[in-house]
């Protein structure tokens, strides 16, 4: 058996392959057993280092700042979404005139940085009188940031759609409202999922920067927390428990977001196949997709 990327590798390349794979873990774990030899070695996983954490009160603060960090990312990324989808419309309009101004927009939030938006947002804005509390600013940078990124990838998935798969919608009558709606975005969302789902990764970690503007998230807390000489400035094992915790939030992320694809996948909405040399197939899914909305009462201009 071969494949059409590559050719299947013999006994000698296995053997080779094997040999590198396990230099490459005896690396890796040599590179984590040296740095665990070296916080033990500097009394980091001493009693007094982690004795801050057997009080209920700092885990009852811990749990304040979650909160401020999921609070911050759910605004964030549903704004991020919304604002995405909107620049990435603008951003596929036939007209130059919408068109070009949605490009321009794109282009400079993206190539701003989300702490630069943060410190204008928090310090800047008060030289013009307007003062911002820090959940706002670290919300709207997010926001403005991620759904850039957004309406690039929205741009992206429906962009690499089959042209078919267009023609077909308006071969049957729909305005292009209907096409992009019923067909085109639907696809898009899910062939980019992943692409997706990462980019919430990246704003859910983002709300890191928070810090900076004194919001109090995890990693402030974090800070706090490690600077209390009292405690014995337990500053690795808060960045210990904190990064412990934006893992386990990742991991929740990452888990909805697989079983929200799925559902996706096994929905009766996501039969049309995005595939150039299908046209027929085409056809027949986007006749689907509107007769199921006609049936609905969705009207005859864009639903028929």
């Amino acid at each position: 058996m071969s494949s059409v990327l590559y050719d299947v590798p013999g006994p000698r390349a296995i053997a080779r392959n094997r040999v590198l794979g396990a230099i490459t873990v005896l690396v890796v774990v040599a590179i984590i057993g040296f740095f665990v030899w070296r916080l033990w070695a500097t009394g980091q996983f001493t009693a007094r280092k982690w004795s801050a954490f057997t009080y209920t009160n700092v885990w009852i603060q811990i749990g304040e700042a979650t909160l401020n960090t999921l609070s911050a990312f759910a605004v964030a990324a549903v704004g991020a979404l919304v604002l995405g989808f909107v620049l990435a419309i603008g951003r596929l309009s036939d007209h130059a005139w919408v068109r070009w101004p949605f490009t321009a927009v794109i282009e400079v939030l993206r190539a701003v940085p989300v702490l630069i938006f943060m410190f204008l947002l928090y310090y800047g804005l008060p030289a013009a009188g307007i003062r911002m509390e820090p959940y706002w600013a670290v919300v709207i940078a997010l926001i403005a940031y991620n759904g850039s990124v957004l309406a690039e990838v929205f741009r992206a998935g429906v962009e690499s759609l089959p042209n078919g798969q267009k023609e077909a919608g308006y071969a049957i009558g729909l305005r292009k409202s209907g096409v992009m709606r019923l067909i085109l975005l639907p696809q898009a969302i899910r062939a980019m999922m992943p692409v997706i789902i990462a980019q919430l990764v990246v704003t859910l970690k983002d709300t890191a920067l928070g810090y900076i503007i004194t919001y109090e998230e995890l990693l402030f807390y974090a800070r706090f927390i490690g600077s209390q000489a009292t405690l014995g400035s337990p500053i690795v094992p808060a960045t210990i428990i904190v990064a412990l915790i934006y893992i386990g939030l990742c991991l929740i992320l990452s888990l909805i977001a697989t079983r929200v694809e799925r559902r996706l996948r096994s929905s009766p909405r996501g039969g049309v196949v995005a595939g150039a040399n299908q046209p027929t197939q085409e056809v027949t899914d986007t006749e689907l997709i509107v007769t199921q909305r006609a049936g609905k009462g969705d009207g005859t201009a864009d639903g028929r």
